[in-house]
């Protein structure tokens, strides 16, 4: 039987096309034993290559039997890294075909302790690294990087590595990996796609002892020196790469609310930590209120956690309350925090301006599972990487209150959970609506399996920023956010909730990025801040920028 006939269009190869060895080492352009003997006469690559020419799906059953003879999640990680080093195009195909196995392996939980060793397992450098000393020639380093087609920036100054802390340059594994989860889940061509690293030091004396730590090992950088280094960044960005999108990721508290105030109505940005985290959590509770019955505006929830990430759902799921016709003051006072000093209330002293506005009216609560008697709340949802804090009796209280409880364990990595999936439904009978930000594998209870699945980011930002891409947004507004969040949860079907699933299958993540993406670029041209006439099919518009992983045929 005589293969299928190759209907790819060919690629023309100019005469600056690298050719032999060289194009051997070009990642974006290399295919390895892909390269047809037809190509291989074309580019000088006979006798650099064995003999038999490989199909793409030959060489990922290749790259899949060596990734499951390793050990750790470390090693896979080391492995896949290599991989996208020599062959861009395979690493995101063995990604977005296998994306329940590698997700977890690329970016969280895995990506933490490849950023804690990251002066250890470093290879090749990704990305533009931007330190304390470049002021006045940001622009100029930023020319270094050979593409003039980018769209997408992920920058992290490396303060608040997930649940980790201060891992200063350590901290590039976050960009990298967000950036592949783009491609990946969203089909943003990774050649539009620059991971950038603000490096201003480290206050993490470990690392600056570390005799294989690649940052600046000197104090952070702070006040107006770091403003004018990150001003001077955002500037020559978009003068270098108009209308780029710039997402600031994994600053610390505070510097990521006062970041997003200044920049987020100058240029097309967001924060994945507060906006993204929210639109993925409202995600979750829209879901979980399929299962117990009743309204958003009805909910209450307590929020282990006063930073980024829990005002940043409090804020949204207020908006989402508000949009439905309560009174905004009334959907805030439906939200609490609870911090490390307790339960966050009017009066105490001293209290942060972004925990201001969930500071109600009640006495001093001490400790968590006080609070869930005090308050009585619907949902509860961990966002402080606290490990262990959602112990047994902080899940019974939950389930003496709630027939189904809603019980958000979202911190990161894995070690930083607020408890596992098992102890979840063990703790409250099998009745708890579980989400978590690590994976977790099924458990059976009572004759029941429950199926948990990640509120992680990498359902909202690729789908938000493939949106703002399509359309050219100028900006990337709340109201974005909110359709995001209904987009997912629109995407969860009754056999998912049956299931004990809060979000579609990993599986689905291109597509569900796809239905996210469409819904951002309605709200971009109802809001008037779409940078193109609107297309007369509008989904078909958003699947055309997308990427997809398969070689082209050089000619």
């Amino acid at each position: 039987m005589n293969p299928p006939a190759d209907t790819r269009p060919l690629t023309p190869v100019a005469p600056w096309f690298p050719r032999g060895v060289t194009l051997l080492h070009e990642p974006s352009l290399n295919k390895g034993t892909a390269f047809t003997h037809e190509e291989r006469d074309l580019l000088g690559l006979h006798g650099l290559l064995p003999s038999h020419v490989c199909s793409q799906d030959e060489q990922m059953a290749r790259v899949l039997e060596n990734f499951h003879r390793l050990p750790t999640p470390l090693e896979k990680y080391i492995f896949m890294t290599a991989l996208h080093d020599r062959n861009e195009v395979l690493f995101f195909r063995v990604i977005a075909e296998n994306p329940d196995e590698m997700l977890p392996i690329i970016y969280t939980p895995t990506v933490g302790l490849a950023c804690q060793k990251f002066g250890r397992i470093f290879q090749r450098p990704r990305g533009i690294y931007i330190d304390a000393n470049d002021r006045g020639q940001v622009k100029s380093l930023l020319g270094n990087w050979p593409r003039r087609d980018v769209a997408m920036i992920v920058i992290t100054d490396g303060e608040r590595i997930l649940g980790l802390g201060d891992l200063g340059a350590s901290g590039m594994g976050i960009p990298v990996g967000k950036l592949s989860l783009y491609t990946a889940c969203a089909g943003i061509p990774p050649t539009q796609c620059l991971p950038v690293m603000l490096d201003v030091g480290t206050n993490n004396l470990e690392l600056r002892d570390d005799p294989l730590y690649l940052g600046l090992a000197q104090p952070r950088l702070t006040g107006v020196a770091y403003d004018e280094l990150l001003e001077e960044f955002i500037t020559a960005a978009c003068e270098l790469y108009p209308g780029v999108v710039i997402q600031f990721e994994d600053f610390a508290n505070h510097n990521a609310f006062r970041l997003l105030a200044k920049y987020r109505n100058r240029i097309c940005t967001f924060n994945d930590d507060i906006q993204g985290t929210a639109a993925v959590a409202l995600a979750g509770l829209i879901s979980a209120l399929r299962v117990t019955g009743g309204a958003l505006s009805e909910q209450r929830l307590l929020f282990l956690g006063a930073g980024e990430a829990a005002t940043g759902i409090a804020e949204l799921v207020a908006a989402a309350m508000a949009e439905a016709g309560s009174d905004l003051d009334t959907a805030r006072g439906n939200c609490w925090l609870f911090d490390s000093k307790g339960l966050v209330v009017a009066g105490r002293g001293s209290l942060a301006a972004h925990k201001q506005a969930f500071a109600h009216e009640h006495a001093m609560v001490p400790d968590f599972a006080g609070a869930i008697r005090a308050l009585k709340p619907t949902a509860i949802i961990g966002v402080a990487a606290v490990p262990g804090a959602f112990d047994r009796e902080v899940v019974q209280e939950m389930s003496k209150l709630n027939a189904r409880p809603v019980v958000f364990a979202l911190s990161n990595p894995t070690s930083k959970s607020e408890c596992t999936a098992q102890q979840a439904y063990e703790w409250s009978d099998g009745r708890a609506l579980f989400a978590s930000g690590s994976p977790f594998d099924a458990v059976t209870w009572a004759g029941h399996t429950h199926v948990p699945r990640q509120g992680n980011n990498s359902y909202i930002f690729p789908g938000v920023g493939l949106g703002a891409i399509a359309v050219r947004a100028r900006h990337i507004t709340e109201a974005m956010f909110l359709a995001a969040a209904r987009a997912l949860a629109a995407q969860v079907s009754a056999q998912d909730l049956a299931q004990g699933s809060l979000y579609p299958s990993l599986r689905d993540v291109r597509e569900v990025s796809a239905q996210i993406a469409v819904a951002v670029a309605e709200v971009a041209f109802h809001q008037g801040l779409a940078g193109i006439e609107r297309p007369a099919d509008l989904d078909a518009h958003v699947r055309s920028c997308m990427y997809e992983p398969i070689y082209p045929r050089y000619a």
